[in-house]
């Protein structure tokens, strides 16, 4: 089963033909919140709101570790990530659509890892390439069928937040190699890796970063609000044909 996290500005998705909802208790604590059980033209998908109903959960507070577990123990297989980001990267200007392939993680303190060692051996999982290959490219076959121009690859650097980043974070998330900032990609893509998840995102470039192109003096959350209510019309096409390929 397909499994979409919607993130900013995908709090509910239109559309979809809702079964039931189902109220999860994990290990870890609870997810954001029920998880969505329906039909996107006419094919079985499992919906959750990364920040819960209402947009009311940061990202530094999200409960990833619930969030993926209670995927997982739904029996989902295929998990599509979206996350809006800021463009660092020339080419993800306002309403742009990206595939990355990369992760930078600068984030601090949050629960990254389902183990609890309690004297067991630490092991280590490779994570050289953090998105599922076959994911990825169901993402794009998606994307393109749906007549969407898009960036295939690049590199996701997931800040903390809820802040927005100073200029001079960008230019140094830049050097580093980032292409976008975002502030839910990890621990995220690590543990739908560590459980066994085929993980890929869907990246929605809603602004330029600080310092760059029209937020080279700020950035205005009214051309943001703007830029979501038109790109996640277009997400949710791309969504659709997602949902019609076999899992």
């Amino acid at each position: 089963m397909l499994a979409i996290i919607g993130g900013t500005g995908l709090t509910r998705l239109p559309g979809l033909t809702i079964d039931h909802r189902q109220v999860m208790r994990t290990p870890y604590g609870e997810p954001s919140g029920p998880l969505t059980f329906g039909c996107l033209d006419g094919h079985p998908v499992l919906f959750l709101a990364r920040h819960g109903h209402g947009h009311t959960i940061p990202p530094h507070l999200v409960n990833y570790r619930a969030n993926i577990w209670s995927l997982a123990e739904q029996k989902v297989t295929h998990v599509v990530s979206v996350a809006t980001v800021g463009g660092i990267d020339a080419r993800l200007g306002p309403g742009t659509l990206c595939v990355p392939d990369q992760i930078i993680d600068y984030t601090q303190g949050r629960e990254s890892t389902f183990a609890q060692y309690n004297g067991k051996p630490v092991s280590h999982l490779d994570f050289t390439w953090p998105y599922c290959d076959a994911m990825r490219a169901h993402c794009m076959t998606a994307l393109a069928e749906a007549g969407e121009d898009f960036v295939a690859g690049g590199t996701y650097g997931c800040v903390q937040g809820p802040r927005l980043e100073t200029k001079a974070e960008i230019d140094r998330l830049a050097r580093d190699g980032a292409d976008m900032v975002g502030m839910t990609g990890m621990p995220e893509a690590y543990l739908a890796r560590e459980i066994g998840l085929c993980y890929a995102a869907i990246a929605v470039s809603v602004n330029w970063a600080a310092g760059r192109g029209d937020s080279a003096a700020g950035i205005s959350a009214e051309r943001i609000e703007t830029t979501l209510h038109d790109v996640m019309e277009r997400v949710r096409g791309v969504l659709t044909r997602l949902a019609r390929m076999n899992y």
